[in-house]
């Protein structure tokens, strides 16, 4: 029996609509947009859906973006988000307002007193964002890092723990090439004085896409945990430094030994054909598409 055609209502398009952008692989999500915005034919539902998508794409995407006066990237990220499209750049001191649909710093202020950290957590943060700065020159020559405080910034000496994170991420987008990748790896340190223990957690994501006469996806994600003892900052910045480079480097060569193994017939296998058409896609009787109908049940509004 044939399926009732059924009218998606603004709500409907507009949900599936940000599926689509939070579901862009890295570096695509401006290609999907347009797409999209050309597909709906719907200014209000568009825009509506890219306000609420683009945010949470690029904090969770660490993008970084250049800072207006070309003096360096800002990190997009929930770690140093101070108020609405507002982000801090510690290393600078600066606060960077950030246009996310368009992927752009729109305007840039001194950072207030109050937005900083301590003196004495500076002295560890400042030390880590220095050995993270070689760590990444090295690793990741397109990438970028940063040190936020995220847990007792306003701690003014010994005798109380405090958090920072350590954030990387690097992207290689080729889109001449039909490829994109990114690497994004977060690291929690909290520094527990009262047990003179530092406790690292970290969680590392791995995304590339081919798509030259065919769509195959990666996106691998893999958490570790590791500790060393609290010591003065130069010295726990190495410390973490060093356990950083063994977690990354242990999990690149154990995907790399993993894909390495892979048959060239595997991927043959999965490559398809993609129809490439000019028709306006069928919103009144959208649910047709089993992907669509998917998407709906994911969003619960298939009823």
């Amino acid at each position: 029996m044939a399926e009732e055609e059924c009218e998606l209502n603004e709500k409907q398009k507009r949900e599936i609509a940000k599926w689509f952008l939070l579901n862009s692989p890295a570096g695509e999500i401006q290609y999907i947009a347009k797409d999209l915005r050309s597909v709906l034919n719907d200014e209000k539902v568009y825009n509506e859906a890219a306000s609420e998508a683009f945010p949470l794409y690029n904090k969770s995407h660490l993008i970084f973006l250049e800072l207006p006066n070309r003096s360096g990237d800002v990190l997009v990220t929930s770690y140093n988000e101070l108020e609405e499209n507002e982000f801090l750049d510690p290393r600078t001191a600066l606060v960077v307002t950030v246009d996310h649909v368009k992927q752009v710093c729109t305007d840039v202020r001194p950072a207030a007193d109050e937005e900083l950290s301590s003196p004495y957590i500076e002295e560890f943060r400042c030390a880590l964002d220095a050995e993270m700065l070689k760590y990444v020159a090295e690793a990741y020559p397109k990438g970028i890092c940063s040190v936020y405080c995220v847990d007792g910034k306003d701690v003014e000496g010994p005798g109380s723990n405090f958090e920072l994170v350590v954030v990387i991420s690097a992207a290689k987008n080729s889109p001449q090439n039909f490829c994109n990748g990114s690497w994004r790896s977060v690291w929690n340190i909290e520094f527990k004085e009262d047990v003179q223990m530092l406790e690292v957690r970290g969680k590392l994501q791995v995304g590339a896409h081919y798509y030259e006469e065919g769509n195959v996806q990666l996106d691998a994600k893999h958490e570790c945990k590791d500790a060393t003892i609290f010591q003065a900052p130069d010295d726990c910045a190495i410390s973490i430094a060093n356990i950083i480079r063994h977690h990354e480097a242990e999990y690149l060569e154990s995907l790399e030994a993993s894909y390495s193994n892979l048959p060239d017939t595997t991927f043959k296998d999965l490559r398809r054909k993609l129809p490439v058409t000019r028709t306006q896609f069928p919103w009144h009787n959208t649910l047709q598409f089993s992907l669509t109908r998917d998407i709906q049940k994911e969003l619960g509004i298939d009823k």
